[in-house]
């Protein structure tokens, strides 16, 4: 089947069968390696994408839900002004990577935020319940989030709410 798509704001169109997985299509078809195959069950978030807005995993996607869709993976965020707010929060308070799941951490900040400017703690850890990597502090992880927060926030409307 055709599938056409937005990938990282550019319209592509990649024929595949409709079983296939995005994390598949992606490595494959566009040779971003960003999202990793981790465990392909939708158990680690290694192969964290935001797909419509959400943070998904891109192994539990199959390609005939792409249809249309919207799919932002960490190659293409990397070159947003977001993702370097992103990064200062992550270095503002140390918080440690181990490269397996930083992209997914990147990315699911990205969806919190978005959705949620300010969030709490609770929807904070909710938000990475589906990253199994414990790398990091989630202390500092939820800083991090706050400070990023905040730099958005200041950058958006010139105040912190």
């Amino acid at each position: 089947m055709t599938i056409g798509f937005i990938l990282n704001g550019e319209d592509v169109i990649v024929r595949s069968d409709a079983g296939v997985r995005l994390i598949d299509i992606l490595r494959r078809d566009f040779g971003l390696f960003g999202a990793k195959a981790g465990c392909l069950t939708g158990q680690c978030g290694a192969c964290t994408v935001i797909f419509n807005g959400y943070a998904c995993n891109s192994c539990l996607i199959p390609a005939f839900k792409i249809k249309n869709s919207e799919i932002i993976t960490i190659e293409g965020y990397s070159q947003t002004d977001e993702y370097q707010e992103i990064m200062d929060g992550f270095k503002q308070v140390h918080l440690g990577n181990c490269g397996y799941c930083e992209a997914g951490k990147i990315l699911c900040t990205e969806a919190l935020l978005e959705r949620i400017p300010n969030p709490s703690k609770d929807e904070i850890l909710m938000n990475f319940a589906g990253i199994k990597c414990r790398c990091s502090n989630i202390e500092k992880l939820i800083e991090a989030v706050n400070i990023i927060s905040g730099i958005r926030t200041r950058r958006l409307h010139g105040r912190r709410i």
